[in-house]
C-alpha cells in the first residue's frame, strides 16, 4: 500500500506493534478534529490582528502586523512537520504544535483572501470540512475503494501538479517570466485547472484513509493516532489553500 502524503509510505507503519493499547481509525479521525480545533483558534487570533489593524486604514501596517505570524507560522510549521516525520513517538506534542504553527500562518492569508473577496474564507472552510466528511463517509461506506490503479493514478497526478507548482515557483523566482498563467489566473482554464487539483487534493484523503486503515490492522500503538492525524491535517491544509484559490479565481 502507498499514500503520496509525504508522511505516509508503505514503511510508515513497519516495526510499529503495539504492547498495550492500540490505534484505531475512530481515535485517529478524533485527534484530526482536535488539531483541526487548534488551527482555527490560532487562525482565528491573527485574523484578529490583521482585522484590528486594517480597520485604522492602513493596510500596510496591517501586513507589518500579520507577516512575522505568518512567516513564523510557516517556519515554525515546517520544523514541527520535520520532527513529527522523524520522532513519530513525539506526534502527540508535535503535531498539536504544527496544528497551530499552521494556524497563524493560515489565519493570515486568510484575511488577506478575506480583504479583498468578501465572504470568501466562510465559503472555503465550509466546502474543506464538506469535502472531509464527504470523502470519510464516501470510504467508510465502501464507495471509494482503494485500489493499486487507483493509487497510481492519484500519486501520480499529485506529483505532476507539485512538479507544475515548482517549475511555476522557479520561473518566478530565478527568470524575468510571469510564471505559469493558468495557476494564477481565472478564466476557464485558469478554474479548469483549480478545480482539478481540489479533486487531485480530495482522491488524497481516501489514500491517507486507506493507510491509517493499514496501521489499525497491523496493531500500531496509540502515539500513532497523532501520527495519522497529523498526515490528515497536511491534506487537508493543502485541500483548503486550493478551494481558497479556485474561489478566488471564481470571484474574479
Amino acid at each position: 500500500m502507498r499514500s503520496n502524503n509525504p508522511v505516509l509510505r508503505d514503511n510508515t507503519f513497519k516495526g510499529q506493534v503495539a504492547e498495550g493499547e492500540r490505534m484505531t481509525m475512530n481515535g485517529t479521525i478524533s485527534k484530526t478534529g482536535l488539531l483541526l480545533v487548534l488551527a482555527l483558534v490560532s487562525a482565528f487570533w491573527t485574523w484578529n490582528r490583521f482585522d484590528t489593524a486594517i480597520a485604522g486604514g492602513q493596510l500596510q501596517a496591517a501586513m507589518a502586523t500579520v507577516n512575522p505570524f505568518m512567516w513564523g507560522g510557516l517556519i515554525a510549521g515546517l520544523v514541527f512537520a520535520f520532527a513529527t516525520i522523524f520522532k513519530k513517538e513525539w506526534a502527540g506534542v508535535t503535531a498539536p504544535l504544527y496544528a497551530i504553527a499552521e494556524g497563524f500562518a493560515l489565519g493570515g492569508i486568510s484575511a488577506m483572501f478575506e480583504l479583498k473577496y468578501h465572504g470568501i474564507v466562510i465559503q472555503a472552510v465550509g466546502l474543506t470540512f464538506g469535502v472531509l466528511a464527504v470523502m470519510l463517509v464516501a470510504y467508510r461506506a465502501g464507495w471509494i475503494r482503494v485500489t493499486d490503479k487507483f493509487r497510481m493514478g492519484v500519486v501520480g497526478a499529485t506529483g505532476a501538479i507539485a512538479l507544475l507548482y515548482l517549475v511555476d515557483m522557479g520561473l518566478n523566482a530565478f527568470t524575468s517570466m510571469p510564471g505559469i498563467g493558468f495557476i494564477h489566473e481565472g478564466g476557464f482554464l485558469g478554474i479548469g485547472f483549480s478545480l482539478l487539483v481540489v479533486g487531485i487534493a480530495a482522491m488524497n484523503l481516501a489514500l491517507d484513509f486507506d493507510m491509517i486503515d493499514h496501521g489499525t490492522s497491523q496493531g500500531a500503538p496509540k502515539y500513532m493516532e497523532w501520527y495519522g492525524a497529523f498526515a490528515l491535517m497536511l491534506t487537508l491544509v493543502w485541500l483548503y489553500m486550493e478551494i481558497l484559490r479556485l474561489l478566488g479565481k471564481v470571484r474574479r
